[in-house]
């Protein structure tokens, strides 16, 4: 009866903490300018250089001639800085330099449309069609869509006549989607070199989605406070070759099947930490008593909801570590004893791990002096998770509600690589959130066939930005 009270109790004093803020400014935003606009650079396709494929870089110069054209106060009012081959970071100072700046990120690259399968959009993918209430084509949600819409908001503001207190920087890397090596991390780079600190960072990362919360029908505003770490693993098995009429035991192919059997079988340890965590401290209230109970008490049902989060591909990336074999390569012929025999496995990492500790597990748990491994090129540690106490955090909130008052602003783990990972250090407040409606079934267009956005959406991203600077800036 006690552990009974105790429960409800805290179910009863499990209340909402979403904001009421005070409306937003009015902005006017001409829906099919904008629109033309983002049509207009989503037409040039700017894929960057990646292992043996060259990059785009006429696309990127007539990219950058294209932005200096249709944004020409932001070009007068701010000041242009290359960086890298195709990167750019914009300055527009504000009146009170004791006060850190704000830094909003995007960037211009976008990933390639596989050869052939052009003909299977609905609207070609470099035309930057705008139909049916959408602007199609590559980049529209990745990320174009969020670079043109902080342009839009910033050459709206300054038409108004408007000058921040706090000096504001965007950042416009030009190779996210391949490591951001020649973009975001030069940027970080000369931002250091001036002892520039940050009172906080925006980036793409998460979207405002419905149905993706068991037990909460409101729209629920995803906004990253940390990312996964990136590392894949080589297994290699080096025998004898031979003919396959006499085989040892176990072949090359063999043995680095168990280790990788292992290693599905054996995944990282689960943990409710950080975003994860706070998504459901955050939109809890908002469920049904009985949902309430089982999040306001997670002092002991956390066992419980690990288990099910854990038990779906799509939720179990919130809690652990995954583990996902992505390469496997052996043998020329059927009767042919392999000689070697090659594994990749990639592991996305949760704040709390590392890359050494992946690697440390990795070897206990394949436990065969025969399997060598070593890790590809690519490398990152997970971020650390930025606070949600903080004025930076309220004020990404307050704009939340402003702009989009139907939805619940909640922090959660963003399990893709953005670029304000090469600025950690610079801000104890990195965030990751495109101001975009989405549904389910639109993040397959993400990297995937038909990526379009809404042009209604859009222009309340639009209307974010501006209102987020006016928050963050005054």
């Amino acid at each position: 009866m006690v552990l009974a009270a105790v429960l409800v109790a805290r179910t009863l004093g499990f209340t909402t903490r979403q904001v009421t803020p005070e409306p937003p400014a009015a902005l006017a935003v001409d829906a099919d300018a904008v629109a033309a606009r983002l049509a207009g650079a989503l037409r040039l396709k700017t894929v960057a250089a990646s292992e043996g494929s060259p990059g785009e870089d006429a696309a990127f110069d007539a990219l950058h001639a294209y932005l200096a054209e249709q944004f020409p106060r932001v070009h007068a009012g701010l000041k242009r800085e290359p960086v890298g081959p195709h990167s750019v970071l914009y300055t527009w100072q504000g009146t009170d330099a004791s006060l850190r700046p704000v830094l909003l990120m995007g960037h211009l690259d976008v990933v390639p449309v596989a050869e052939g399968t052009e003909g299977t959009w609905a609207k070609p993918p470099f035309e930057g069609v705008v139909e049916d209430g959408f602007v199609w084509g590559r980049g529209a949600l990745d990320d174009k869509g969020s670079v043109l819409a902080i342009l839009e908001a910033v050459e709206a503001l300054l038409a108004a006549g408007e000058v921040p207190r706090r000096t504001v920087m965007l950042a416009f890397g030009a190779d996210e989607e391949v490591g951001g090596r020649t973009g975001a991390v030069l940027i970080a780079k000369l931002l250091r070199e001036r002892g520039v600190r940050l009172e906080s960072v925006l980036d793409e990362g998460g979207v405002i989605m419905s149905g993706t919360v068991p037990g909460v029908q409101a729209p629920v505003a995803l906004v990253g406070t940390s990312e996964k770490g990136f590392v894949s693993v080589e297994l290699v098995v080096e025998e004898e070759g031979g003919h396959s009429s006499m085989p040892p035991p176990r072949t090359a192919v063999g043995i680095l099947a168990q280790a990788i059997s292992r290693l599905e079988a054996h995944p990282m340890p689960t943990r409710l930490q950080g975003g994860s965590r706070e998504l459901f401290e955050r939109v809890g209230p908002e469920m049904s008593f009985g949902m309430r109970l089982l999040f306001a008490n997670l002092w002991l049902t956390e066992p419980l909801v690990v288990s099910q989060l854990a038990s779906k591909p799509t939720t179990n990336a919130a809690v652990r570590t995954t583990t996902a074999a992505t390469v496997f390569q052996a043998g020329v012929k059927d009767n042919v004893l392999p000689a070697r025999a090659r594994a990749v496995v990639n592991f996305r990492i949760l704040p709390g791990d590392t890359v050494a500790g992946v690697l440390a597990h990795v070897r206990d748990v394949v436990d065969e002096p025969r399997v060598k491994l070593s890790t590809l090129t690519f490398e990152s540690e997970p971020s650390p998770v930025s606070p949600t106490d903080t004025e930076s955090f309220r004020a990404l909130e307050r704009t939340l509600r402003q702009v989009f008052p139907q939805v619940l602003v909640s922090p959660y783990l963003n399990i893709a690589a953005t670029d304000s990972r090469h600025l950690v250090g610079l801000s104890d407040n990195v965030y990751r959130f495109f101001p975009i409606h989405l549904r389910r079934e639109d993040l397959s267009r993400v990297h995937g066939r038909d990526e379009r956005i809404a042009v209604a959406g859009y222009v309340d991203a639009i209307r974010f930005y501006a209102q987020y600077l006016r928050n963050t800036t005054r």
